[in-house]
């Protein structure tokens, strides 16, 4: 087994992403350890480019969901919400600007740090920026459909379509992920 391939596996095993290795560099091709020809500069480069994309689609489900809600409170049917139905309301509101302002942090931070030559440190921030602001839009969306329900049908479907809603999120956005990343890769040759 060579260097390239032990690498490979002890990343594999530690669950770096990416190639991202908090390893020594031996050179500046050195961390081909998923396979491409890149160095570690290039890796962080085409990271952050990926990472970009991936806040640019949230982003865009932010917003229409954040316009969503803000149209409420100027429809006539607004004043016939319970007390209830307006916190829940506002909390929804306050959940869509947080969404928006951690999804745009890295965008910050990146603005800040600009040609300091912390590119590796930007993604790692931006990674655990974007995980956050799934989570916070996860919450977000499922709320919105239950505050929906909650105020069309009742406040038994509300919880109904909440739980469904949060079951489907955990199945598609972290369990078959993490079976993904446990199964063997083409690069594995297996």
């Amino acid at each position: 087994m060579n260097a390239g391939a032990f690498r490979l596996l002890l990343s594999r095993r530690a669950g770096e992403d990416e190639g991202m290795s908090s390893e020594p560099d031996d050179g500046p091709r050195a961390a081909l350890t998923n396979g491409r020809d890149e160095t570690p500069d290039e890796r962080a480069d085409r990271n952050w480019s990926e990472l970009l994309q991936e806040l640019r689609v949230l982003q865009t489900g932010t917003q229409i969901l954040t316009g969503f809600l803000l149209a409420l409170a100027f429809q006539p049917a607004f004043a016939d919400l319970s007390d209830g139905q307006r916190t829940f309301y506002l909390v929804l509101v306050v959940l869509s600007a947080l969404s928006a302002i951690i999804a745009l942090a890295p965008v910050s931070l990146h603005r800040i740090v600009f040609q300091r030559g912390l590119k590796r440190s930007v993604v790692k921030y931006g990674h655990l920026a974007l995980i956050t602001a799934l989570v916070t839009v996860a919450a977000l969306v499922v709320g919105v459909v239950a505050f929906v329900f909650d105020v069309v049908v009742s406040d038994a479907a509300s919880v109904a379509v909440a739980v469904s809603l949060g079951i489907v999120i955990v199945l598609l956005w972290i369990i078959a992920p993490v079976i993904m990343r446990r199964m063997p890769s083409a690069e594995d040759g297996k």
